[in-house]
């Protein structure tokens, strides 16, 4: 499954071996319910583990951790990658169009401006 991306749609979100899991990997040293992504609003985005399965975020071992954008998450024989979405680019179609309209009219103005007094 090296390079997979898994989109998380909703929280929490179960990482485990057992086929009920939202993410299941049948992998050594994976338990059945491993640990499990939440997102709470004042936290940010959070992993816990169950029992005593053993995760390790950035190398470091944990239970519990807050993640952030780029951590490394191990656990068992499996490695993943935590990042957060690119975020979507507003089109900028119509500010683009009012500013070469503006231009124009700008431009227009000085040309009418000019021919008045030179008349």
């Amino acid at each position: 499954m090296a390079g997979d991306l898994q989109v998380v749609r909703h929280f929490p979100f179960y990482i485990g071996r057992a086929a009920d899991n939202d993410l299941c990997l049948d992998v050594a040293g994976i338990w059945d319910y491993h640990f499990m992504l939440e997102f709470k609003p004042d936290e940010g985005f959070t992993l816990q583990t169950f029992d005593e399965a053993f995760t390790a975020v950035n190398d470091a071992p944990q239970t519990a951790a807050r993640l952030r954008n780029g951590d490394l998450i191990s656990f068992g024989s499996a490695k993943i990658q935590f990042w957060l979405a690119a975020p979507r680019q507003r089109g900028l179609r119509v500010r683009e169009l009012f500013v070469w309209a503006l231009l124009a009219g700008v431009t227009g103005a000085q040309i009418a401006l000019i021919g008045a007094l030179i008349h």
